[in-house]
């Protein structure tokens, strides 16, 4: 157990953000989630309109530091490019 009073509110504050970033990540995947049943079921347009709404949520999340650039823009392009190859098939 923490001994020092700095010590006891860098636990806290620990908690506090673990906790914000567990839901950060959570939505995020919310998101990428609805994006990945819109290209199963084969639509464009819907799954062209979840990928937008679902890019925000994703950049936001490098901006709070919860996910790094490279992953957010890897994602991004992998599902675009998912997305883009329903309109050849």
């Amino acid at each position: 157990m923490a001994n020092t009073a700095s010590a006891r509110k860098r636990i806290r504050q620990n908690e506090r953000r673990n906790a914000r970033n567990t839901a950060r990540m959570s939505r995020v995947r919310t998101f990428v989630k609805k994006v990945e049943m819109a290209i199963e079921s084969g639509k464009k347009d819907d799954a062209a309109v979840a990928l937008r709404a679902a890019q925000p949520e994703l950049q936001r999340a490098v901006g709070k530091g919860v996910m790094h650039a490279n992953t957010v823009a890897r994602r991004i392009s992998r599902l675009s490019a998912r997305i883009k190859s329903l309109a050849a098939a």
